[in-house]
């Protein structure tokens, strides 16, 4: 479809049309001209952009009816958005992760950084999870399923569509298969020595979580030797990690029974079953029962949820991550490591290091902040997209 064909959306005089040129991705609706046209564009629709003097701007999907009601797509508004176009952002996405990694386990396609706004995919050998996470993309999907897997090769692709981002996009949450069949198994995947079952169809997101690699890798030159303590450790990332790295046990701790029971195969997988033990329940009530139980380890780890994903829950998120430093801290012994982590957006670097300092500080602990790791390369920034850069990782030698 033409530019001379497709529809027409402006934005108002008071949008920042210049930051938006220089890269900024979204358009927000206040910034959008939602007339009855506009408002009456079905979800997806791929249209031209104009300014507040019609002037092109670029190629958009449209969701008139989400908080972000455009995503931009190209600023050529020639190009045609479709499956060509998909194999191109895809095929340059694939040559940045074959150099980076010497196997087929990675996130391909990190939404707005490669080019794909709102787009997920993860790779898993020979299968991808994708999560279309706006309208657009969901729109395309047909096109996107066959241009993953001619870049690819893949032969399944599996769609999840659990995420909160199509919730907001007014999509549906159900999964489905779009080529080939889903793994009846959990996968192994191999990272840093250990072993990772990843659970494509059950688990969280697309079933394992590969922005933690490096931070995994950096915990694990700490570990040697050490008791290890990983709370909220989904299917056991530092833990396994650590085990690799030659700690001499270590202890996942999660409220996900199936969870832990991956944990516990891949401990098996690797041949460390006999160092490894998990505890399932709360978070909080577990750090405090294993301070009063009088455990104490050299390294310990917690990786939780986001609790400030949005900046309306960034007040109470930053007490949490507090909380989170001043139960754990306690239990680390003397002249060791405390690693905490957010996937949280709305708090930055400094206001999670803040929170983290004043939790140690009430455990009675004094630290040293001995590195800052952030997600993978698999997982790019966008620099102007601050939200993209949501994964921060503090070790702190107490």
């Amino acid at each position: 479809m033409s530019s001379d064909t497709l529809p027409v959306v402006r934005l108002t005089p008071k949008a920042n049309a210049r930051a938006i040129r220089r890269g900024f991705p979204w358009i927000y609706a206040n910034e959008l001209v939602l007339d009855r046209r506009t408002k009456g564009l079905a979800p997806g629709t791929i249209a031209v952009l104009e300014d507040g003097e019609r002037k092109p701007v670029g190629l958009v999907g449209v969701t008139p009816a989400s908080k972000i009601a455009g995503r931009m797509l190209e600023r050529d508004t020639e190009i045609e958005i479709g499956r060509d176009w998909l194999v191109a952002k895809l095929t340059r996405a694939l040559e940045l992760r074959e150099r980076l990694f010497a196997t087929p386990y990675y996130r391909l396609v990190h939404a707005e950084a490669d080019g794909l706004p709102g787009v997920i995919i993860d790779r898993f050998g020979d299968t991808c999870v994708v999560q279309p996470n706006a309208a657009w993309a969901e729109a395309l999907l047909p096109e996107l399923t066959e241009a993953l897997a001619e870049v690819t090769g893949v032969v399944n692709i599996l769609k999840n569509a659990g995420s909160r981002g199509r919730q907001l996009e007014g999509l549906d949450d159900a999964d489905a298969v779009l080529l080939g069949a889903a793994p009846e198994a959990p996968l192994p995947v191999e990272m840093n020595g250990a072993t990772y079952m990843a659970d494509l169809t059950g688990g969280q997101k697309t079933g394992l979580f590969y922005d933690q690699r490096p931070n995994h890798a950096f915990a694990a030159r700490l570990a040697q030797g050490q008791r290890v303590l990983d709370v909220f450790s989904h299917v056991g990332g530092f833990a396994l990690a650590a085990l690799a790295g030659g700690a001499t046990e270590a202890l996942s701790v999660d409220g996900s029974a199936p969870a832990l029971a991956l944990a516990e195969d891949g401990a098996s997988r690797m041949g460390a079953a006999e160092r490894f033990a998990t505890r399932q329940g709360d978070a909080f009530n577990t750090l405090t029962a294993l301070g009063e139980e009088g455990e104490r380890f050299g390294l310990v780890i917690c990786d939780p949820p986001a609790f400030a994903p949005a900046k309306p829950a960034l007040e109470a998120g930053l007490r949490a991550y507090e909380k989170v430093a001043r139960f754990s801290a306690p239990l680390v012994e003397e002249g060791c490591y405390l690693v905490l982590c957010s996937c949280s957006h709305a708090a930055d670097l400094s206001s999670f290091t803040g929170a983290c300092l004043r939790g140690i500080g009430r455990a009675g602990r004094r630290a040293q902040l001995i590195h800052t790791g952030f997600a993978g390369p698999d997982h790019p920034l966008m620099p102007q997209l601050a939200e993209s850069g949501y994964l921060k990782a503090l070790v702190f030698r107490l």
